[in-house]
């Protein structure tokens, strides 16, 4: 899967903050819902979401994230169970790490 790149994320979420502390200092003004609700928009497109406060919340995993499947289950971004180092890595076959002789 595609993955949008980290920049443009911060960019546009930094856009959308813009625009809602504009929105909720000035919520009667329709230009500025107007663009508030495009930036949200534009978050969903990015993040793949159907709502603004989903792409938000997914952005800003995203953005926090170090490693690439928290953007695909950001409940679980790694198994503590997978390996983080080479040399803790199982042998084909088996269910325990080889040992120091190995």
């Amino acid at each position: 899967m595609l993955q949008p790149a980290r920049a443009e994320v911060a960019r546009h979420l930094e856009q959308y903050r813009a625009w809602e502390r504009r929105m909720l200092a000035s919520p009667d003004n329709r230009a500025v819902r107007g663009n508030f609700e495009d930036t949200g928009y534009t978050l969903c497109v990015l993040m793949g979401k159907r709502c603004a406060r989903e792409a938000v919340d997914a952005a800003e995993l995203y953005l926090n994230a170090r490693h690439p499947r928290s953007m695909r289950d950001p409940c679980h971004p790694r198994d503590p169970r997978e390996p983080t180092d080479r040399r803790e890595r199982t042998v084909p076959g088996t269910c325990h790490a080889p040992s120091a002789n190995a």
